[in-house]
């Protein structure tokens, strides 16, 4: 599937990254939301979860590996969960942060919190970037952007080619 991308670039240098994923911590605390569970969506999401859970004192930080991206304005046709997967006692009734770095279509944390219902007490998201066409608003965010965005982890081609999935 080809997602349409805006010619404009979003640049995030890690100087600026720094005092954005401490802005957005300082959203989420001055809304008085306590997570318990941060819960990252790997690859970018490891960043922001970690960041945020330094920020808001939460150590039980979860991962889900759920790819999408298979490219630079690319993806499946679904998110895809992949191993070692989540399981679903561990978040009950648990105050669940979903951390990622972007809410781009929107189809990968409406994967995650589509996994979450049911399970936990609340579930809330924190974005660096959230842009206008995401199917999930997230209740916590940095910056909105029509803009492609370039962070500072994934500008460089990666040095071993992974394949498909490794996007």
């Amino acid at each position: 599937m080809v997602v349409a991308m805006s010619e404009e670039r979003e640049i995030l240098h890690w100087d600026t990254y720094g005092s954005a994923v401490r802005e957005l911590a300082q959203v989420v605390a001055d809304d008085g939301y306590r997570p318990d569970i941060i819960l990252a969506i790997a690859r970018g999401g490891l960043f922001v979860a970690g960041s945020l859970g330094y920020a808001l004192s939460v150590k039980n930080l979860y991962v889900m590996n759920v790819v999408y991206y298979t490219g630079v304005n690319e993806t499946l046709d679904v998110p895809t969960t992949l191993p070692p997967y989540l399981d679903k006692v561990d978040l009950k009734d648990s105050n669940v942060l979903i951390a990622d770095d972007v809410a781009d279509t929107g189809a990968t944390l409406k994967h995650v919190h589509e996994f979450c219902e049911g399970s936990v007490g609340d579930v809330r998201s924190a974005v660096l970037y959230e842009k206008p066409q995401s199917l999930i608003k997230c209740e916590y965010v940095w910056k909105r952007t029509d803009a492609w965005i370039e962070f500072p982890w994934s500008t460089a081609p990666p040095i071993i080619d992974g394949g498909v999935l490794d996007a």
